[in-house]
């Protein structure tokens, strides 16, 4: 489900946004209700916490299915995300970058297996980039280097941040990533793992970039491990990960399947 499609680059939830909203839960409900669970957590993130029509949402949602949504800051989100790595990954003692790419946000953390040296959420989005930058399927040369540009303003604490820690790994946490992982798992036949780590490299990173920047969303569709949940917003999201890989030097690229609402579960244990 993604809430934000249509209004989010707006700070607005749309009527049908609103109504996958409350479709979705209704079944979280009754699937939650057949396996006779009582105690149940919910988040708003990005979307809901920048649109005008946020809490209303929430409540709706309360109203529609009986379950509260608590909506968090982006800071809040940060730090369960670098929980969720944390149960995942030894990241060990060295300073290590770990980003996750959300619809509406995406947070990225510096910090290694026992601390959380710098944080920060912004509100850039694989769906914001997509309905602000995409205009065209393929992609083209000049909407790639517009985002390139885009990214060089809007990132600039990250940055400043990077040459002063000087992290050579990069994290990535789900969404994304676990589609690339999956990609990069059945071109080189190793088995689909259901793990907190999964397999990824950088040089895998770029040439599945090469190719997604020339495919329409048919095309992409075609890739084996791609699935229709990240088929439109995986571009734009690589295009960031690939301007990153670009302006820092990193070593090396590692999956977490792990993030938000794995750091959720491990704070309440």
């Amino acid at each position: 489900m993604n809430i934000g499609v249509g209004g989010i680059n707006q700070g607005f939830i749309t009527k049908e946004g609103i109504e996958r909203a409350v479709s979705t839960m209704r079944s979280f409900k009754q699937t939650l209700k057949e396996d006779g669970i009582v105690t149940v957590l919910a988040f708003g993130t990005s979307a809901m916490r920048n649109a005008s029509n946020g809490k209303e949402v929430a409540k709706k949602i309360e109203k529609e299915t009986g379950i509260q949504t608590q909506i968090i800051s982006g800071l809040e989100e940060a730090e369960y995300i670098y929980k969720g790595i944390q149960a995942a990954i030894n990241m060990g003692t060295e300073k290590c970058l770990i980003m996750d790419i959300g619809g509406g946000s995406v947070e990225f953390i510096i910090g290694n297996e026992t601390k959380n040296f710098w944080s920060h959420s912004f509100e850039i989005g694989g769906q914001r980039l997509l309905e602000r930058f995409q205009r065209h399927d393929p992609i083209t040369s000049q909407e790639v280097e517009e985002l390139f540009v885009y990214f060089k303003q809007e990132l600039q604490p990250l940055l400043d941040k990077l040459k002063i820690h000087q992290p050579k790994t990069l994290i990535g946490s789900s969404g994304t990533f676990d589609t690339l992982s999956d990609i990069y798992c059945m071109r080189n036949d190793l088995p689909m793992q259901d793990s907190p780590e999964t397999p990824f490299n950088i040089k895998a990173f770029d040439e599945i970039y090469e190719e997604l920047l020339v495919k329409d969303r048919t095309a992409r569709m075609q890739i084996q491990g791609m699935i229709e949940m990240r088929v439109d917003m995986i571009v734009v999201a690589c295009c960031l990960i690939k301007y990153l890989l670009n302006t820092h030097s990193f070593n090396q690229i590692r999956v977490s399947s792990y993030s938000l609402k794995e750091g959720v579960l491990a704070s309440l244990i």
